[in-house]
């Protein structure tokens, strides 16, 4: 300090001040001065500091052997995705971890002799439990023997017919020469044998009871454990993807530098850039402005990355704007929809999604919830919510499937719903296809009908579901019609029902999605002379090549 205060002194000052400061520093730090830096050092230092030219002219930056052209930003932002990828990989661990105690405690080899044999135990319980208060009957002795042969028999007449009479627990005594004494007092034996056989039907109906609902517990454990592994899969997935964007920081380099620079000649400063290529190029820019200069960011990279982008994101806060910017696609999506609610009933069965997801691609789907009204529209609900929900979360296809089923199986027994799902890359030119005991799926390319068929159940019926997937590449003015139950099975003329939309669609000369959605829709209303038995959706979508 005391060397840049006498800088106006020229190099001899500087060397004064130098000398100086460290004086003071010595005393103040040792109370002594015999520990000033020897005059040998000094005098190397400054004869060095004599020999530089006055006209020679340092730049800092010129010193470092890289060029840190980029924003400073984006390293402190790098490592601290590198720590959040870390700690996502702890956290999908410690789920997986959960989902195998799961799993270990829903483990129990269950076939049929362990399901017989674990319910007369708690047979035997309740039994023990219900004929503890009747010592003095006649038959509490035999009934007590629970390790004998005559329980297992009324256990084994109890699996077969529900119940036992009071003749029928007689039969089985002297099937087992067991046989009840006569007596003069044969009302104090009947009374006896009512009260053991309503003791039995009463135990059974508890045991019964209890042994179905440990084994709800242990069905829904087993579904726990699979939306476990589920969630740890899409943690595990999502970090990996933050790993991998790290790992790819250093690419692009030369494109990065492009942008920020001819954003620089334009007056907008960038704080952060990155550039990631999955199936499409992802440029994420945080400006620090609050000027929106959409038109102009859009045009340099998209000459920077040699192809047209979009703005697909855009969020502002105090001092910056955050861009989202993704390759154009290559095709334009038209879609119409048309649905109808079942007479009498206040809301519909299906439920229908459009949307686009955080990649960049659209969701289409048709979910059919068991039977009509408002029951119906909550299995469908369930099930189309979760599914953007779960897609846009990180969620793969097939993890996200297997969440909605095992989440309805335990919902109830009998909660189930079609699912109809189409993911459009309107990028790549390509459709996919998902289905879950729904209608068939038809694509009018010119005059030409495909008809793609699933043999799936619905979401909700069986814990190990299986998936139709379908893919489909895009040609120009393809139309693709999805269509629920409703919709199909309004025709009663066609044994093969699916081939009455076929021939409407070969006779359909208009092209227009909205059109084709209506007419579809009035035509199956008209199936049914006008009334309305099933709730009825239809999405029709079209491309158009760019």
């Amino acid at each position: 300090m005391i060397a840049g205060i006498l800088n106006k002194f020229g190099k001899i000052g500087v060397i004064s001040g130098f000398v100086l400061g460290n004086i003071i520093l010595t005393y103040v730090a040792n109370g002594l001065i015999s520990h000033l830096i020897l005059i040998k050092e000094i005098l190397i230092a400054g004869i060095a500091l004599l020999a530089v030219p006055r006209n020679i002219n340092l730049q800092i930056e010129s010193l470092d052997c890289k060029n840190k052209f980029l924003p400073i930003g984006k390293t402190y932002s790098l490592n601290k995705s590198k720590e959040t990828a870390k700690q996502l990989n702890n956290v999908s661990k410690t789920i997986k971890d959960m989902a195998n105690t799961y799993k270990n405690v829903a483990a129990t080899v269950i076939d049929e002799e362990d399901i017989k044999e674990k319910n007369k135990q708690i047979f035997i319980t309740e039994l023990l439990d219900s004929i503890d208060n009747i010592e003095e009957n006649i038959l509490y002795d035999t009934i007590n023997n629970v390790e004998g042969k005559i329980v297992n028999d009324i256990f084994e007449h109890l699996i077969e017919k529900g119940f036992i009479k009071e003749k029928e627990i007689i039969q089985i005594l002297a099937q087992n020469n067991n046989y009840i004494i006569n007596s003069e007092d044969k009302k104090e034996i009947s009374r006896d044998i009512e009260k053991m056989v309503n003791c039995i039907n009463l135990a059974f109906r508890i045991s019964k009871m209890n042994f179905v609902w440990n084994m709800k517990l242990n069905e829904e454990k087993q579904n726990f454990e699979v939306q476990l592994n589920g969630v740890s899969k899409a943690i595990s997935n999502i970090a990996k993807d933050i790993e991998e964007q790290s790992k790819n920081e250093e690419l692009y380099l030369e494109e990065k530098e492009q942008i920020v620079l001819l954003l620089k000649q334009k007056d907008i400063l960038v704080d952060e850039i990155s550039i990631e290529k999955k199936e499409k190029n992802i440029i994420d820019i945080c400006i620090n402005s609050q000027k929106d200069d959409e038109k102009i960011i859009v045009n340099i990279v998209s000459k920077v990355m040699k192809e047209k982008v979009v703005i697909q994101e855009k969020t502002k806060d105090a001092n910056n704007i955050k861009y989202k910017i993704i390759s154009d696609d290559k095709y334009i999506l038209e879609i119409g929809k048309a649905s109808v609610t079942k007479d009498n009933m206040p809301v519909s069965g299906d439920s229908i999604i459009q949307t686009k997801l955080k990649d960049g691609k659209y969701l289409l789907t048709i979910s059919d919830g068991m039977g009509s009204g408002i029951e119906a529209q909550k299995s469908s609900k369930i099930v189309t919510s979760m599914l953007k929900r779960l897609l846009n979360s990180g969620f793969d296809r097939d993890n996200s499937i297997d969440l909605i089923n095992t989440s309805l199986l335990n919902v109830a027994e009998d909660v189930f719903a079609t699912l109809d799902i189409a993911i459009i890359d309107l990028y790549k030119g390509n459709v996919e296809f998902i289905k879950n005991g729904a209608c068939p799926t038809y694509i009018k390319s010119n005059k030409k009908i495909q008809i793609i068929k699933s043999f799936a159940l619905p979401t909700g019926t069986l814990k190990e579901l299986s998936t139709d997937v379908f893919d489909k590449d895009i040609e120009n003015n393809d139309i693709i019609v999805m269509i629920s139950d409703g919709i199909l099975d309004s025709n009663v003329e066609y044994k093969n029902k699916e081939l009455w939309i076929k021939y409407l669609l070969e006779d359909i000369e208009v092209t227009n999605p909205q059109k084709i959605a209506d007419i579809i829709l009035n035509e199956s209303i008209d199936n049914n002379y006008g009334k309305i038995k099933d709730d009825m959706s239809v999405i029709v979508f079209k491309f158009i090549k760019k």
